[in-house]
């Protein structure tokens, strides 16, 4: 195996021939006030319920919370570095915001296989993301995975 080839088998995860029905992998991030404030810088979004104190006080989640697309971005990491892991592709994604994530919760994003399209190369996966076991974020996932050939 030349160096090439061999750079290129180490930059990719699991193969689609790999996964199984029911695999499962997850993430875990205490979210901090750095990480809304830089999502916020990146995404543009600076609703004040994110940003502002005294206006999130006054909403019904009585301060301020994180962005819900921060949350799902953890199932992403998960995908990208876990299951399947590098070299897939994210197709398309579902997603139900359940509950609020605050400054210092403890997100875990967990992702399942649920269906296998092997003429397409295609998983499917159940996504959800919990803080103390509670569901803040769920939906369903379609992932293009490289094949061992």
């Amino acid at each position: 195996m030349t160096t090439e080839n061999q750079n290129f088998d180490e930059f990719y995860g699991y193969a689609f021939e790999d996964l199984v029905l029911g695999m499962s992998a997850a993430y875990g991030h205490t979210v901090t006030d750095a990480d809304i404030l830089l999502f916020a810088g990146v995404s543009g979004d600076t609703n004040p319920v994110h940003l502002n104190d005294e206006l999130a006080s006054a909403s019904m989640f009585k301060g301020r919370i994180a962005h819900g697309m921060l949350s799902a971005s953890y199932i992403s990491t998960v995908f990208g570095t876990k299951l399947p892991g590098p070299g897939c592709i994210y197709l398309s994604q579902t997603l139900k915001f359940k509950a609020p994530v605050k400054v210092g919760d403890t997100v875990i994003a967990r992702v399942t296989v649920k269906e296998l399209m092997p003429e397409k190369r295609k998983a499917k996966f159940d996504t959800v993301c919990t803080v103390g076991g509670k569901v803040v974020l769920e939906g369903e996932a379609d992932i293009m995975v490289p094949a061992r050939d």
